[in-house]
This record gives structure tokens, sequence and C-alpha cells, in this order.
């Protein structure tokens, strides 16, 4: 379940039509920030076309009907109710949907429209204040953000486990793992030169402003510098990379979660992972230059599987890794590292990798690297490495 920009026309046409009012359970700045985007069918309409997601949800359910054949389940943030309606089509006895947001009353209407209105009940708060009648056997949710933990939303989703999952029930889905690779994109270099040129910019504004309203800011070239800085180097952006622009042979895989049993300090953060990449040297078609790698990349799958007890008989998967058809919504998230890398100059990249969340925002998260190249021999590149280079996950 991830975040979107309202832009453009789409944005401004939805506003419109429909004013999102905040629920009273709501925390203002957490509404602004996060809920009231999920308000709106036309960002509901975004995840709904992305079909490798609805692809691997609805065969999750399709695929194991003893799953949910006259069981209880709960769909949390269940947004226009789409999950919900495939569990009661799986023969679920009963189905409690809860979302935050006005799309409740939008979930409702097209409930009734599907003739499931007798099986599936919406309330519209936030999985924390929700209470129902009795405990669940399944607890489905699309829950999942940028490099998987953005958004924090898994959080009310393991609230809503302790507190209403009968004892061996099964999360859909139940398993969850976050990867990191290293790309060649040309767009490290790019960010480089802008921000050089906007550093320049900066100096002949100063120079401009001192020589024509006899006003001195150059006690403010750090800070702009600074704030350059992370426009341009430390904040990660949203790709969709091409299996071809892979650089490792195989993903790194930096945290694996079981969603039955993990805990909120499990979530939290991810804090001095220990990643080694196996880097192997490829050329740029016709040219012959050799490709160098110059960003780390993420992305994360998650697999329904069931529980221990209730295990699936079909186990699906659902991948947001590099495809050469194209990303799924979520995309992948790059971290831009410059100087580039070269596979010719070491084999591998060693490091540390840590993933916290923002103290201004605890919805968001920043990543933190320090990295070493090894030769092939195992030596130690001391031309190249960084250390506690930040990104933010915006």
């Amino acid at each position: 379940m991830t975040d979107a920009m309202e832009t453009g026309d789409s944005a401004s046409k939805a506003s419109k039509d429909m004013v999102v009012t905040k629920p009273a359970d709501i925390d203002d700045a957490d509404f602004a920030n996060y809920f009231c985007t999920y308000g709106y069918l036309y960002h509901q309409k975004d995840m709904l076309e992305d079909q490798n997601r609805m692809t691997a949800y609805h065969n999750a359910v399709r695929l194991n009907p003893d799953s949910f054949k006259d069981k209880i389940v709960l769909d949390v943030g269940t947004g226009s109710g789409v999950l919900a309606m495939w569990a009661a089509q799986a023969g679920a006895k009963k189905v409690y949907a809860v979302e935050a947001t006005h799309m409740a009353v939008q979930a409702r209407k097209i409930v009734a429209a599907n003739g499931l209105s007798d099986i599936v009940e919406v309330f519209q708060c936030k999985v924390e204040e929700l209470v129902l009648p009795e405990k669940v056997d399944v607890i489905i949710s699309e829950w999942m953000g940028y490099f998987l933990l953005r958004e924090s939303m898994f959080d009310s989703v393991l609230n809503a486990r302790d507190k209403w999952m009968k004892p061996g029930g099964a999360m859909f889905p139940s398993h969850a793992k976050m990867y990191l690779s290293a790309i060649k994109t040309a767009k490290s270099k790019q960010k480089q030169q802008e921000l050089d040129e906007s550093l320049n910019v900066w100096d002949d504004f100063v120079a401009n402003t001192h020589e024509n309203y006899g006003i001195d800011l150059t006690c403010m070239n750090s800070e702009f510098e600074d704030e350059q800085k992370e426009h341009y180097l430390n904040s990660s952006a949203w790709v969709d990379i091409h299996p071809t622009q892979l650089l490792c042979a195989k993903p790194f895989t930096l945290a694996s979660f079981d969603l039955n049993t993990c805990t909120m300090d499990d979530i939290a953060m991810l804090r001095d992972v220990d990643f080694e990449l196996s880097l192997f040297e490829r050329n740029s078609g016709a040219s012959g230059d050799e490709m160098c790698a110059g960003a780390f990349a993420g992305w994360f799958d998650v697999t329904f599987a069931g529980s221990s007890e209730n295990p699936c008989e079909n186990v699906v998967e659902l991948t947001t890794a590099p495809d050469a058809n194209g990303a799924t919504h979520w995309g992948q998230q790059a971290f831009y590292m410059y100087p580039e890398i070269s596979p010719s100059r070491g084999s591998k990249i060693k490091g540390k990798f840590d993933m916290l969340r923002r103290k201004e925002n605890q919805r968001l998260y920043s990543v933190r690297m320090n990295w070493k190249q090894l030769t092939k021999d195992g030596v130690v590149n001391e031309d190249i490495g960084q250390r506690g280079i930040v990104w933010h996950i915006e």
C-alpha cells in the first residue's frame, strides 16, 4: 500500500469532485501526511491497475480456498474492499473490513453492488480503535510501502494480529524479504553535475547580492550546500530498473520476516546489517565501455504461505524485483552514489546497512550505509569507499 503524489489534472479533478473528511480518531498530522491520499478513488485505481499486485493477491485467495472456507477474516486497510470481497467469494463465513478514510463509505457501496453485504462488514476507523465481536482466523492486508517498510502500516497490522487473531491463525501475506543490489545508472553522475551547477548558481547569486544590494550572504554557504546535497544526493528515488542494469548475479537478502510471529522491534529498524555484493564486469554494448555501479538498489517480495498450523496448499509470491516487463507500482528504490564503483577495480562491495525511522515522521525511513570495495584478491581498494552516507526514503 504505497503513497502516490497528488499531481496533475487527476489530483485536481479528484479534489474538486470529493472532499475527504478526517475521522475523529486520526491525528491531524498523520491524516495530512498519510491517510488523506487513500480517501480518493483515483489513488485506489492506481493500485487496482497494478496487475502483479492484483494477480498475486487474487491467486493467494483463489488458489487456497481451504484457508478461507467458513473462516472469520479481517482485512486491514481495505481501501475499496477488493481483498475483503475475494475472501467472501472464497467462502469466508464473515469478513470484517476496516478502513480509516472516507473510502470506507465507497467500499460499502462496492460491497453492496457485488451482493456481499451479508458477509462483508466495513468499519470506518483506525484498526487500533476497532472493536470486534470475535477473534479471526485470517488477517489479509496490502500494507507494503516503498522498500517494504515505508509508511509503517505494518505497525497497525501487527496491532490487529496481536489483538484479534486466534492462535494458529494465518497472515496473508505471511512472509517478507528485503533485498539490496548494485546497478548501472548514469543518474548518479547527473545528480552530482546538477549539484555542482546549483552551487555555482548560488555563488553567483551571493556575489550579485553583495555587489548590488550590499548584503553579504556568504554565512549561508554551508547551509545552502547541505540543503542541496540533501535534495540531489541524499534522497532515494523510485525507479523502474531493467534487469540488464543489475551488476550482481544475486541480490543480498537484508532482512527476512515471518509475519505470523515477528514483533514491532523487528520491523522498527534494521541496524548494523552486514552486507556483501559480488560484482561482475559487464560492458555496455558496442562501445565496449565498462558498466560502473552508480547506485545501490533495494526491493522486496512477500509470500503467501499461511502459517505452520494452517499452511497454504498453493504458495504464491509477489515480487517487486527488476522486471523486463516493467515495475509494480512499488518500483524499486535507488540510492545513488558518487563516485561510481568500477567492477574491474574490485569484485566485492562489503558494508553495513541501517534503516531507521525518521524522528520528524515515524512513517518515513532513512537508510544509512558504510561500504568498501575489495579487489579480487580480497584487498581493500583504498580509493573507493564511503562512510555514513544517508538517504531519505520520501
